[in-house]
């Protein structure tokens, strides 16, 4: 109870000035992001287990596409900092340099490989400040295995475990020949998902891929909204979606979240995934020379030095427009949290439900679920 108490007050003010039901009345979900990648290599059957039996509400999958057109379950279509690729001698020829989105990059890439290739390769942790214990332990997995393991998992619980898939670069791996949007659909008709009342949500930062995914699914969709940094005065540094690069659309993720922009998206989807900074921003202090100032004295500059500016109105115009809002990604780490949250990442939990969010991504379901059921009794 106590660890609490050095934010209640910040924590009242939003309620007070903030406070909204989430769009449907409901409890916040937890969305198991990457699965527990907190703890365990992102994107493993182990790390999916492990939010579940966390009490995630529903687990979360990157889609990408292998060179023989199979949906396997990877944040990026590259695969040098989340598998073991770069030790493997046999594969050491497949390292090249390809632009994703415009921006080239230089690697190993999912569409260059077979299934059965990617199989030989194991998952590693591709943050450096987590644990590293767990690598060269996971395989790398199918979409078909994951939506396998939900099955099993809802029947064991008891309780029907929802799924959270994201095209990734859909725009790219159209150009390529390897389309995302109908075997992601195919896949879910299988499992017996493709309905209107499925606990299903498709995600994506590209508009496009969600007006094909309308198309062909009556499953719910979010149109993710990303952003590039904070600067110190606290504005977000905005970027574009890729589809709107392509096609000369000039408004940046920033610019779609207007009462017009929101309303647009309303068009085509049913919720919004915001970068947590477009809800609760923060800023840092800087001193005469324009650099950051060390707030906390650690001699590091991170988050800690920040401090929260007040709340924005988007989580209440989003649901004015019929939007859902799950924002991303929440996670323990003292350097990705403001000073104000004093090192505890369930006082930043409570600052979005307070908001009347709808559902959070978490690295971290453990956390996510106890600050939820704090929130819910107090």
């Amino acid at each position: 109870m106590k660890k609490y108490l050095a934010l209640a007050a910040i924590i009242a003010a939003i309620s007070a000035a903030y406070a909204a039901p989430t769009l449907t009345g409901k409890a916040p979900l937890v969305i198991g992001h990457r699965g527990t990648s907190g703890y365990l290599p992102d994107h493993t059957l182990a790390s999916y287990r492990m939010a579940i039996e966390m009490g995630a509400d529903y687990i979360e999958p990157d889609l990408v596409s292998t060179k023989d057109g199979i949906l396997i379950v990877r944040h990026e279509t590259t695969l040098k900092d989340s598998s073991d690729v770069a030790s493997r001698p046999e594969f050491a020829s497949r390292k090249r340099k390809f632009k994703i989105d415009g921006i080239e990059k230089e690697g190993w890439f999912t569409f260059d490989f077979t299934l059965a290739e990617i199989k030989t390769l194991r998952a590693i942790q591709p943050r450096s400040d987590r644990s590293q214990a767990y690598n060269g332990q996971f395989q790398i997995m199918t979409f078909d295995e994951l939506l396998t393991l939900r099955e099993e998992k809802s029947k064991e619980t008891g309780r029907e475990i929802g799924i959270y898939p994201e095209t990734k670069h859909s725009t790219l791996h159209q150009q390529l020949g390897l389309p995302l949007e109908e075997k992601l659909v195919a896949a879910l008709t299988k499992h017996g998902l493709n309905h209107k009342d499925a606990p299903v949500f498709i995600q994506s930062f590209e508009t496009h891929s969600l007006k094909i995914l309308r198309k062909l699914t009556p499953v719910k969709l979010v149109f993710l909204v990303d952003g590039h940094d904070v600067r110190p005065d606290g504005s977000i540094a905005a970027n574009r979606p890729y589809d709107y690069v392509i096609s000369g659309d000039p408004r940046s993720y920033a610019e779609m979240m207007t009462p017009a922009g929101l309303h647009e998206i309303r068009q085509f989807a049913d919720g919004i995934g915001p970068w947590k900074a477009y809800l609760i921003g923060w800023k840092y202090k800087t001193g005469a020379d324009g650099k950051i100032i060390d707030l906390n004295g650690d001699k590091e500059i991170d988050q800690r030095d920040a401090v929260l500016l007040a709340p924005t109105n988007l989580v209440h115009e989003a649901h004015k427009a019929g939007l859902l809002v799950h924002p991303f990604t929440f996670r323990n780490e003292a350097g990705l949290l403001a000073s104000d949250y004093k090192g505890k990442p369930e006082a930043e939990y409570l600052a979005y439900f307070a908001l009347g969010v709808d559902g959070v991504f978490s690295d971290f379901s453990d956390t996510a679920v106890a600050a939820r059921k704090h929130f819910l009794t107090h």
